[in-house]
This record gives structure tokens, sequence and C-alpha cells, in this order.
């Protein structure tokens, strides 16, 4: 799971690849929808495109002359419910640093 997670959040390091994943959340999409509201040459976004398949967070359909793009729910939620566990555990943490914080003011205060 270590290796996946590392590919997954490797591939979301770039901006234009999370773009892209935001975009696929609505649905499936052709490359030429995706790559038009980011300025740069087709092929220098289609590396991006291929970062993001090589790590299993898309998938590509050629349909006739045009090629979709389907974002792919396990990578993102494996993702997701790694920062939730993170999430847990450091509400858990800060909780009790928290109440340290408090019961250590209150007996200054009492003392």
């Amino acid at each position: 799971m270590a290796n996946k997670l590392n590919d997954y959040f490797s591939a979301l390091s770039d901006p234009t690849r999370r773009a892209v994943i935001t975009h696929l959340a609505t649905g499936p999409a052709p490359v030429s929808e995706l790559h038009k509201p980011h300025d740069m040459a087709l092929s220098s976004f289609l590396k991006h495109l291929g970062k993001l398949e090589s790590a299993g967070m898309i998938r590509s359909e050629k349909i006739g002359r045009v090629r979709m793009i389907h974002i792919e729910a396990i990578p993102i939620a494996e993702t997701e419910e790694w920062l939730r566990q993170q999430r847990r555990f450091w509400d858990a943490r800060l909780d009790r640093l928290t109440a340290l914080a408090e019961h250590t003011d209150k007996e200054n205060n009492d003392g």
C-alpha cells in the first residue's frame, strides 16, 4: 500500500494533474477538453496524463478518434482513507495536548 500511496501523492504533487483529477470528478472527458484550460503544449500535457495513468489514477479509452479519460475511484478512495486516518491520529494527539495545556493552566491558576 505504501508504494501505491507514494505513486498517488507523486502524481498529485503537480497542480496540472490535480486540476485534471478535479475536472474528472464530474465525469469522463476527452483529452482536448482537459487540455484546453492549460497553457502548455499538448505533448507536455500528455506527459501529465501519463503520470496519472501510470499511478493508476486515470484510464484512457479510445472511442473512434477521441481519447476519453476516466478517473479511477480506487486510488482516490485509498488516498482519501489514508488522509482520514492521519486526521484521526492528529486530532486525537491535538485533543490530548489541549487537555494537558488546560490542566496545566488550571493548576497554575489554582496554585
